[in-house]
């Protein structure tokens, strides 16, 4: 067999998602993704949990976007209840992906909650995708207890859910601005900023809610 033909054999595919080459495992991917197949819909998410480079667990995801989300979802789903962060955290990014709404009921506050920041910023992700109309404001209350956490990238990325809800996050931002935290202070109201002002950046808008919470103003004012 040719190296062309391997690469286009699912089967063959299926063997060199093993080997031990990053650029094998992503030619593997990319292989079974173009030539979708059920039958290996389980072995995708199986090493969606324990791929270590980036770029091959992306590929993994685009392969399995590739099948029919009537297979995909409910293994996703179950994968949902791994104990293993990363296999949590693959999923949900996947199911973000698929963005078939049939899988809002697993986005749990459990999730949306998870003590591992890629967890919870995936589960963010993947919940501002598959709400359901008329269940945003629900939503946003959920996420607005995560104000404050974690560093740079995870605040962002709490601010970037929010804001994609639109001006339903409004009154949960107001209450959080007067938080005893001030971390909570502070990301309520660079967040409320944001989605004023998507232009002015998260870094401008956390220096400018630390003045203000300094001087112990918000938007609200005025």
């Amino acid at each position: 067999m040719t190296m062309e033909e391997e690469d286009t054999n699912p089967t063959e595919a299926l063997q060199r998602l093993e080997s031990s080459s990053s650029s094998v495992r992503l030619q593997a991917a990319l292989a079974i993704g173009t030539n979708p197949d059920p039958r290996f819909v389980g072995k995708l998410i199986e090493r969606c949990a324990i791929e270590p480079d980036f770029y091959v667990r992306d590929m993994l995801t685009w392969a399995l976007t590739r099948h029919s989300s009537s297979v995909t979802v409910p293994k996703l789903v179950d994968e949902l209840r791994s104990e293993r962060a990363q296999a949590r955290s693959q999923a949900l990014h996947t199911l973000s992906k698929i963005g078939d709404r049939r899988a809002w009921p697993a986005i749990t506050r459990a999730l949306l909650t998870d003590a591992d920041d890629e967890v919870a910023r995936s589960a963010w992700r993947a919940a501002v995708v598959l709400v359901p109309e008329g269940e945003e404001s629900e939503l946003a209350a959920v996420l607005a207890t995560q104000l404050g956490r974690g560093g740079r990238e995870t605040r962002l990325s709490l601010s970037r859910a929010l804001i994609a809800l639109g001006e339903v996050i409004v009154p949960v931002l107001h209450a959080a601005m007067t938080d005893p935290g001030p971390r909570v202070r502070e990301h309520a109201i660079a967040t409320e900023r944001l989605l004023r002002d998507p232009e002015a950046g998260f870094e401008f808008a956390v220096e400018e809610a630390k003045r203000i919470a300094v001087l112990g103003t918000t938007g609200q004012e005025g």
